[in-house]
């Protein structure tokens, strides 16, 4: 059994990272600005209530706890920012992640996983797979505050060599419940309007939450030595549809109105309209309505040797 500590470990990433070790037989210390009742009870789970810049807070848990693994969960959008990412919250993101880097490698952990973005990468206009090695190329603010967590982590590890170290591209999540991911993709940021051009045959890579916590769990158990250390894709195994998502919104909540486009008329017409908003700088959710036609996939062949991704937009819970 390890002690594995779970910074955001309360968000909707976090929780679902916290339930999968405890199932496992961890000992999981959950570390948030918030407590989730999500986990509230179970056997070797704790809480510790810390802002992510309470470099006090954080040196007395790794004072007071023998931590074999630290999960960086802390400050995905999902759950501690809004859509939203300001420079002043990058700035801060950024200060945070290098002393819970030094606190953590000075402190004996044996493995440390950073969850990143798939916004990392350079977006072709081709539809060649977007691979670990692909050209990183930020715009939006959340990926760029995650590369640059990234680089710290990086740069920490090199002067701890004997630790493993694993870098999470994923794509963005759901589940059942937690939809917003899903509903940005048929949303004219335009106007707001629900909309879907042609027949929605076009798709988004995106990540069940549950084959990122497969992945992680599965990495904890394998990944015995530095040569598991690197990046990782994760994300569902195939592109989901706008159709699809539509269908899957219209089974479980109210959908409401759908506005059809035709493929080769008005969609190809505001292609390139919202280029230069600023929103979809700030906004991670933003639609980049030029990417529509792409069909990106992350190729994630290196996380498919760790785990087998079982869920989709089908079957997710």
């Amino acid at each position: 059994m390890s002690t594995i500590l779970v910074t955001g470990g309360c968000g909707f990433i976090g929780k679902y990272i916290c339930s999968g070790l405890l199932k496992k037989g961890n000992e999981v210390i959950a570390v948030d600005v918030n407590e989730s009742s999500y986990n509230e009870g179970k056997f070797n789970y704790s809480f510790i209530q810390s802002a992510q810049d309470d470099r006090d807070s954080y040196a007395e848990i790794f004072s007071k706890n023998k931590i074999d693994i630290v999960i960086h969960a802390a400050c995905t959008v999902d759950n501690d920012f809004e859509p939203i990412v300001t420079e002043a919250q990058m700035a801060v993101s950024g200060e945070c992640d290098k002393f819970i880097y030094e606190c953590a490698m000075n402190n004996g952990v044996k493995m440390f996983i950073l969850l990143s973005t798939d916004q990392v990468y350079e977006f072709t206009k081709t539809r060649e797979p977007l691979r670990e090695e692909t050209r990183l190329k930020p715009v939006t603010n959340y990926a760029n505050l995650k590369l640059e967590s990234e680089k710290s982590f990086v740069k920490e590890l090199h002067e701890h060599k004997d630790i493993i170290g694993c870098v999470i591209r994923h794509s963005p999540v759901y589940s059942l419940k937690f939809i917003d991911n899903l509903t940005a993709k048929i949303t004219d940021p335009k106007d707001g309007v629900k909309f879907v051009a042609g027949t929605g045959q076009y798709g988004f890579q995106l990540c069940c939450v549950h084959n990122l916590v497969d992945f992680i769990l599965c990495f904890v158990k394998y990944a015995e030595d530095t040569s598991y250390t690197g990046n990782y894709n994760v994300c569902d195994n195939h592109l989901t549809t706008a159709a699809q998502i539509i269908a899957f919104m219209r089974e479980n909540y109210h959908l409401g109105t759908v506005i059809s486009r035709n493929a080769g008329g008005k969609l190809s017409k505001i292609k390139g309209m919202f280029s230069k908003n600023p929103e979809e700088k700030e906004n991670y959710r933003y639609l980049d309505m030029t990417r529509l036609e792409n069909n990106n996939m992350l190729d994630c062949t290196k996380a498919a040797k760790i785990v087998v991704f079982r869920w989709d937009i089908t079957n997710t819970k």
